[in-house]
């Protein structure tokens, strides 16, 4: 009988070590290291085996020019959202992974694809829900898709027989941490299990061009559970977040082999499913009956596309010892930057004010061009003036008190444009070389804070 060979892995970061050690020398984590049993894989035992042969020619190198590039076709699905953030749509044989909080919306987002994928053979494979589970949820979608097939296992090894006999066209895997291959003698969910399910998975994507979504679990600080290693292996990571108790969701990738990492994608939660939000600036804009103090909305980009959102603030007296700054949705050191710059070169008295900011939508935001807005939305507290609210802004402020240009500023005043603001502010620098006259939206140019305070307040 074979001698058991055991090892043991960090659980935070997939660190090998030969024995037990208190302390992780790679990520700094104290008492995460557990003892695993590796069995190496037999010749011939590969868990997934390509048709035909097993002979396979050997690689040779080639040089760069003479190698064939043939663009793939991508899929285009009926989600206008996820072709975004995916750079496109589906590439044939990617693997991608999705993660998310536990109840944000991945098992819905993939069922739903898989339902409106007309035309393919689709597999949705469940670690987590029995077959009457996933029929219970397709029925609340509005999608049918009769080639869209469900199975409830966890074994690799039971997973592709099905495929070899099914021969699917797109693969769901729900989850990546519920899944166990027999050649790991460890516990699903454990970084060797991970790291061996998803090693086999890649392979069958990249030998059969199947494309692949798993779904993958988060850690209490946000990252995916599993080793990084995980993170590297797939073509594409997308993070599915937003608030349990609210309506949206925001889809972002941070990893993309085939297209941008700078994508967005919006979604509202509905009984019968995500709904894809095709003009976010809309839900991002709060209907208000009355003009309100301390709003201001600004011209962003988030990726390629173009949002305009509502910036809010509360300026008021401090009551206790120390002033407050808070920010919810922008970056907290660029606010006291904005605050010192409004207090040098703007004369406002902030020193003993507390100061409160709010992205409103739920929305994450670090483009310089809001800074404008930021500054519009603090002054119009500060002096409890409103700003009109057929005005936009779009520029960012440097610490001298001037407005510097941003990027694609005609992307931003189209989007204006479109959502019927009669005027927007930008850097006088920003517009040079610009034909206006196509726009009707009537463009304000500044170059300092002062000349913006003079023409709103």
């Amino acid at each position: 009988m074979a001698k058991v060979k055991t090892t043991f892995f960090c659980q935070n970061c997939g660190a090998q070590s030969p024995k037990w050690t208190g302390k992780c020398p790679s990520c700094g984590e104290w008492n995460t290291f557990v003892e695993e049993i590796i069995q190496k894989e037999e010749l011939g035992k590969g868990s997934w085996k390509p048709q035909g042969s097993g002979t396979k020619k050997a690689s040779t190198p080639k040089k760069i020019d003479e190698v064939n590039y043939e663009e793939q076709p991508r899929w285009i699905t009926s989600d206008p959202e996820l072709d975004r953030v995916l750079g496109g749509g589906i590439v044939s044989g990617s693997l991608v992974l999705i993660g998310g909080e536990p109840g944000i919306g991945k098992s819905t987002l993939m069922l739903q694809i898989a339902l409106t994928l007309k035309g393919k053979k689709v597999l949705y494979v469940s670690g987590e829900e029995s077959e009457a589970q996933i029929k219970m949820r397709a029925d609340r979608m509005a999608a049918k898709n009769p080639d869209c097939y469900v199975l409830s296992e966890t074994n690799t090894q039971q997973i592709f027989q099905q495929i070899e006999a099914l021969n699917p066209d797109f693969l769901v895997i729900d989850s990546i941490q519920t899944l166990h291959s027999q050649y790991v003698e460890s516990a699903a969910g454990s970084v060797s299990q991970v790291r061996e399910c998803t090693a086999e998975l890649m392979k069958f994507a990249k030998e059969t061009g199947t494309p692949v979504f798993l779904i993958g679990h988060i850690t209490k600080d946000g990252s995916i559970a599993g080793p990084k290693v995980l993170e590297h292996m797939v073509d594409t990571v997308l993070q599915f977040e937003g608030d349990r108790h609210l309506t949206y969701r925001i889809l972002r990738t941070s990893k993309n082999r085939f297209g941008s990492t700078q994508e967005l994608g919006i979604y509202e939660m509905r009984a019968e499913g995500l709904r894809a939000v095709s003009n976010p600036s809309e839900i991002l804009l709060t209907q208000r009956e009355e003009v309100l103090n301390g709003v201001a909305i600004g011209a962003m980009l988030e990726g390629n596309r173009p949002l305009l959102i509502e910036i809010q603030s509360l300026v008021s007296p401090a009551t206790y010892g120390t002033p407050q700054r808070s920010s919810t949705g922008h970056d907290a050191k660029r606010l006291n930057m904005l605050l010192a710059v409004l207090e040098k070169r703007g004369g406002m008295r902030l020193g003993q004010q507390d100061v409160f900011l709010n992205v409103a939508g739920g929305l994450r935001v670090d483009d310089p061009g809001l800074d404008l807005a930021v500054c519009a939305s603090l002054i119009s507290s500060y002096e409890d003036t409103p700003v009109s609210e057929q005005i936009c802004f779009a520029g960012e402020v440097g610490l001298g008190g001037e407005i510097r240009a941003v990027s694609r500023i005609e992307n931003r005043i189209a989007e204006a444009e479109k959502l019927g603001f009669k005027k927007i502010m930008v850097s006088k620098y920003a517009v040079k070389g610009l034909d206006l006259s196509k726009f009707k939206i009537q463009i304000i140019q500044v170059s300092k804070l002062e000349e913006m305070y003079q023409l709103i307040f």
